[in-house]
Formats: C-alpha cells, structure tokens, sequence
C-alpha cells in the first residue's frame, strides 16, 4: 500500500519549532562557554542575585546599594572617595545614591573629623536597624541559593573568586599606593559628597 504524499505541512509538523527548542536548553552545546570562568561566574551571580532581588525587595535595596550600605556600616566615618576606591564606583553616580539613601534616612552625611573639606559618612539609626536584617538575610540567601555545596567548598569557592578580582600582588601595590598618597596628601578632597 503506497502513503499518501505528504503535505508542506505535515513535513513541518515533526520539525522541532523554535519555541520547543527554547523550552530544552539541555539540548543545546554548551561545553565551549562552561570551560570558561567568566561564564561560569556570571551564571552563579545571575543566579544569586535573582535570589537577592526578591528578597531584598523588602527593604527596597539593590545589590549596589547593599554594598554601599554594608561598607558604611562596617566603616563608619568613610569618605565617598574611599567608598568609591573600594567598590569600583563613579563619584557621579554615588553622590546620586547617597542623596537618595540619605533621603530614606539611611545614610548620614558629617563634617569629616580629620579633614574639615571632606564629609563622613554613617548609617542613620534606622539605616543601622535595617543593615543588621538585611545582612542576615543576605547571608541565609547565599546558603540557600549555594544548597548544593558544602560550607567548605562555600569558602573556598569565595577564596578563589577573590584571587581573581584581588590577587594578592596587585591588593599588596594597591596597599602600599594607598598608604603613599595619603602621607603625600594633608586632606581628602572629597567634598561633593
């Protein structure tokens, strides 16, 4: 017995659509990007930071925003320059949040002790409240979303990260900079902040 010939559109029904291929990423080649530590890296942020997205929502904070909290409150006093050495931020864009954090009585700008052309910065009273909840929450979010490794392989993978973004050379020669341009300046000429 002889098939009927087929239709354009039964050729078409057995194809994969692109929609059933986006759904099965599991069939797709990914071997080349996985040998890759930047890939690797940026899906276990991505994958943390959706994670930390939802429940930070709670105390309306960004992940820049939580660094920038947690770095004051670990170092009252610090200076918008030291801030921004430390977090690789623009001063534009941290005088913008600041002035926003600042507005949600989180942050506290003060005549810096030392430097009377330099401002000091602090947590507020209520900024101090909501850091110590939302570091507690960040560090149970990290447990949770690294379930599958151990606390050891948690510190070790933390220690190896750091050796990329701060090899132990080039955190030694940023030391010893620092320590040179402070003995070479009297004040910290940060102001706009």
């Amino acid at each position: 017995m002889a098939r009927a010939p087929a239709t354009a559109a039964q050729d078409t029904a057995s194809l994969p659509t692109p929609e059933a291929d986006a759904a099965a990423p599991g069939r797709l080649d990914t071997a080349f990007l996985e040998t890759l530590i930047g890939y690797n890296a940026r899906r276990a942020a991505l994958t943390i930071i959706g994670t930390f997205m939802e429940r930070m929502a709670v105390y309306g904070v960004r992940p820049v925003d939580f660094s920038v909290l947690s770095v004051i409150a670990h170092n009252p006093g610090i200076t918008s320059r030291q801030l921004c050495a430390c977090l690789g931020l623009l001063p534009p864009n941290l005088v913008t949040m600041l002035n926003q954090l600042e507005q949600r009585d989180l942050v506290v700008r003060q005549p810096h002790p030392h430097d009377g052309r330099a401002i000091a910065l602090s947590l507020s009273p209520q900024g101090q409240i909501m850091m110590a909840d939302a570091e507690a929450t960040a560090q149970q979010l990290e447990i949770d979303a690294t379930g599958a490794l151990t606390d050891a392989q948690r510190a070790t993978l933390k220690r190896l990260l750091k050796l990329v973004y701060a090899p132990p050379a080039k955190a030694k020669a940023a030391a010893r900079g620092a320590k040179a341009k402070a003995k070479s300046r009297t004040a910290d000429p940060d102001t706009a902040a």
